[in-house]
C-alpha cells in the first residue's frame, strides 16, 4: 500500500515515562506504516528539558507558530519529590505546557471520548461537555514568596511613565506564604473569542464562570471582558442559530453542570479548568478518554492528551511487566494533528486517515477490546477483555489497516 504523503511537517513534542512508551508504539504501529510522516522533532522529556535549561520548550513552541500545528506527548513537571527521583535537575523546571500555551497564548479545549458501553457517573448527562480553558496566567505564572518574621507585605505597579499604584496586602506576625498572579486584558479578550467562536463553530450553549462575587477586580475583568465581547460581536450570531451564552459563579455552575444533559461549552479560568476538565472527564469514564486542544488567536494548533505520564505503570514497565495504559488520548491527540494538517495543506486523504484512525479505536472499543481501567466501567450485559497496551494497539491497527485496504 502506498503511504499517504505529507507536505508540511507537524512539530512533534516527546515526552516522559508510561507515555513516552506508547507515543513510540503509537508511531510504530499507526502511524508510520500507513503516513510518510513528516515531523519537526523536539525532546520535551525532563531531562532533555533540564540539559537545554529548558530552552528545548521554547524552541518547541516558537516552531508550533512557525509551523501552525503540533502534537505533545505528556510530559513532567517537576516537585521536590521528582528532584528526589531525579538527582540530575538543576531546578524545578516550571510546566511545559504552561510554557507553551503562554507562549501561544489561546484556549484548551477539552472534550470526553464517549462510547456507548460506558455510561457516565451522573446519570443525567447524555451529551459529551466540553471544557473551554484558559491558557495563560493565573497561578500558572504567578510568583510566589515564603516568608519567615513578622512584616507588611504590599503589590506595587511601576508604569513606564513612571506613576505608581500600591496595595497592602497583610501585615503578618510570623511566617507566611504570598503568591501574586496576572493576567492580561488582550489574552482574556482572546480567550473569550474562541469560546465565542467555537460556539458558534460548534453550534454549542457557552457557559462561563468565575467569582467576581470575591475576586470583584481580578475576575470582575473576566465576566465584563467576556461581555462586552458577546454584546459587540457575536449575539447577533448566537441568537440567529438558537444558542445561548450564560454566565454565572463557579459555584453555581458546578451545581447546575451536575444537573445538567451536557452538551455545552463550559469556559474556565486556568486553575478552574484544569480541575473541572479532569472532573468532567473521570465522570465520564477515564482521564485517558479526553481530548485537548489549544488554539491560539492566530489559528495555532496544538493536539495533546490531557493526563499525565502514568508513573506507576512506567516502573511496572521498566521491571518488565506487561502493562494496560489506555493510550486513547494520546491516539487521538496524533489523530486531531494530523485532521488539521491535511486542512491546511488541502490533503483530503491524511485528514481522511485521521478520521480512520479515530473510527478504528471506537470500533475495536466497541468490540469489547478495551484497557483494564475501561473493562471496569461498561454497563451490565456487555462483554468487555482486558488487554494490555500492545495488543490493544494491534487490534486498533488490523482495524485500521481493513479501513485503509
Amino acid at each position: 500500500m502506498e503511504k499517504i504523503q505529507m507536505t508540511t511537517p507537524l512539530v512533534e513534542m516527546d515526552g516522559d515515562e508510561m507515555t513516552r512508551v506508547l507515543w513510540g508504539w503509537i508511531k510504530d504501529k499507526l502511524i508510520l506504516p500507513f503516513v510518510d510522516l513528516k515531523t519537526e522533532y523536539y525532546d520535551l522529556g525532563l531531562l532533555h528539558r533540564n540539559e537545554t535549561e529548558d530552552q528545548v520548550t521554547v524552541d518547541a513552541a516558537n516552531a508550533t507558530r512557525r509551523l501552525g500545528v503540533a502534537v505533545k506527548c505528556a510530559t513532567i513537571t517537576p516537585n521536590r519529590q521528582r528532584m528526589e527521583e531525579y538527582p540530575q535537575l538543576t531546578q524545578m523546571w516550571k510546566s511545559p505546557n504552561g510554557t507553551i500555551r503562554a507562549i501561544l497564548d489561546g484556549t484548551v479545549f477539552r472534550t470526553p471520548i464517549c462510547i456507548d458501553a460506558i455510561k457516565p457517573v451522573v446519570k443525567n448527562w447524555k451529551k459529551p461537555i466540553t471544557i473551554a480553558r484558559h491558557a495563560y496566567g493565573d497561578v500558572y505564572r504567578a510568583v510566589d514568596l515564603e516568608t519567615e518574621e513578622p512584616g507588611t507585605a504590599t503589590l506595587t505597579f511601576t508604569g513606564d511613565s513612571g506613576q505608581t499604584q500600591t496595595v497592602t496586602v497583610q501585615r503578618v506576625e510570623g511566617p507566611a506564604i504570598w503568591q501574586a498572579a496576572h493576567n492580561k486584558a488582550d489574552s482574556i479578550r482572546s480567550f473569550a473569542r474562541a469560546c465565542f467562536q467555537y460556539a458558534i463553530d460548534t453550534q454549542q450553549d457557552l457557559w462561563f464562570s468565575t467569582k467576581d462575587t470575591i475576586a470583584k477586580v481580578y475576575d470582575g475583568a473576566f465576566k465584563r471582558i467576556f461581555e462586552e465581547e458577546y454584546e459587540e460581536t457575536y449575539k447577533s450570531q448566537f441568537e440567529a442559530l438558537g444558542l445561548t451564552y450564560f454566565y454565572t459563579l463557579i459555584d453555581d455552575a458546578v451545581a447546575r453542570v451536575i444537573r445538567s444533559e451536557g452538551g455545552y461549552i463550559w469556559a474556565c479560568k486556568n486553575y478552574d479548568g484544569d480541575v473541572m476538565s479532569d472532573m468532567v472527564s473521570t465522570a465520564f469514564g477515564s482521564l485517558a478518554m479526553m481530548t485537548s486542544v489549544l488554539v491560539a488567536p492566530d489559528g495555532t494548533t496544538e493536539f495533546e492528551a490531557a493526563h499525565g505520564t502514568v508513573t506507576r505503570h512506567y516502573y511496572r514497565y521498566l521491571k518488565g511487566e506487561t502493562t494496560s495504559t489506555n493510550p486513547m488520548a494520546t491516539i487521538f491527540a496524533w489523530s486531531g494533528a494530523l485532521k488539521k494538517r491535511g486542512r491546511l495543506d488541502g490533503l483530503t486523504d491524511l485528514t481522511a486517515f485521521g478520521e480512520a484512525l479515530e473510527q478504528a479505536c471506537f470500533d475495536t472499543l466497541n468490540a469489547g477490546i478495551m484497557t483494564k481501567d475501561l473493562v471496569s466501567l461498561v454497563e451490565p450485559g456487555f462483554t468487555a477483555t482486558a488487554v494490555s497496551s500492545e495488543a490493544f494497539l494491534d487490534a486498533v491497527a488490523q482495524r485500521l489497516a481493513q479501513k485503509l485496504a
